[in-house]
């Protein structure tokens, strides 16, 4: 059987529910303006004719911010519109992205939705062209003031230092998963030479990398050797993404992890079980190799893949 009852709508964007729960956020969390709800989800568009890869397409992963900040004229909004705006570059850039295939866009005009009172996009330049990457929008009081006209159910709030009650306006910083995952990747993509032999690879940010760590047994056959290397793996393993590679020449092994990105190669060798108990840690980028007591590695990783 099928009637109106049967229908459903896929939403256009994640915003609207976090709007729709303002009010269970606020009365929950007790937060004071300004704050901000997050959210990441998949949004889908009307697209009749999906084309330029994953720039038009009917489905796609949305990560947004509505930052409630106080209203007013561009003196209250302004700043937090600005903010946001170098925030988000700041952020982009700490990920990985290239600086300099990052640009502006500014709105303007009938290039400003009816809503806004500002928009800026942070572009990038990919190979096929510049796209869209990142928007902070000032949305104003729109989208709470419509859903409180349509539902009946008033979404203000109210400060308990000027005792008013009023609807709160948004700046709205929204990126697209996916284009943010292929620009990523296409800032990371790099070429250079070692010992006069050319090699591809991912500088991935580590904070970014999907596999963080390799530990790479220098040889596959002695049982203590590759113990040692095991309870290393399991160790890193609790932590991060790690994989276990054991076959191939040393250098091989190093290039083909360098490939898909992964920011270190820990390999246990004779010393490691015969001597010092140490083991080498190569860089990817600079493939230069430190050694470091087996049990100094964790935190050694940590400080440069987390930062502490």
């Amino acid at each position: 059987m099928q009637d109106g009852s049967s229908v459903a709508y896929l939403r256009p964007e994640t915003a609207q529910g976090i709007f729709i729960n303002f009010k269970n956020v606020l009365g929950t969390s007790r937060l004071k303006l300004p704050f901000g709800i997050a959210q990441i989800g998949k949004a889908f568009r009307n697209e009749i004719t999906p084309r330029n890869f994953i720039f038009r397409s009917r489905e796609f992963e949305q990560m947004e911010i509505e930052y409630f900040i106080p209203p007013g004229d561009e003196e209250v909004w302004g700043p937090f519109h600005k903010k946001w705006l170098a925030d988000a570059e700041e952020f982009l850039k700490s990920v990985g992205l290239n600086e300099e295939l990052m640009g502006y866009d500014i709105h303007e005009g009938d290039g400003l939705a009816h809503y806004a009172r500002a928009c800026t996009d942070i572009t990038f330049r990919f190979p096929f062209g510049v796209q869209e990457l990142m928007g902070i929008a000032a949305r104003g009081n729109f989208d709470l003031t419509s859903h409180t006209n349509g539902s009946g159910k008033t979404l203000d709030y109210f400060d308990e230092q000027t005792k008013e009650k009023f609807i709160p306006h948004v700046i709205e910083p929204s990126i697209g998963l996916d284009r943010l995952v292929l620009a990523l990747i296409c800032s990371a993509y790099a070429e250079d030479e070692i010992n006069g032999e050319k090699r591809n690879y991912l500088s991935f940010h580590p904070s970014i990398a999907p596999v963080k760590v390799a530990v790479l047994p220098l040889v596959k056959n002695k049982e203590p050797l590759v113990k040692a290397a095991r309870g290393l793996f399991d160790k890193l393993q609790r932590r991060w993404n790690v994989v276990w590679d054991q076959t191939g020449a040393i250098g091989r092994r190093y290039r083909r992890n360098d490939e898909i990105g992964v920011p270190f190669c820990v390999t246990v060798d004779f010393e490691t079980i015969e001597d010092d108990g140490a083991v080498t840690v190569r860089d990817r980028d600079s493939t230069e190799q430190v050694r470091i007591p087996m049990d100094e590695v964790v935190p050694y990783l940590s400080k440069m893949i987390d930062g502490y």
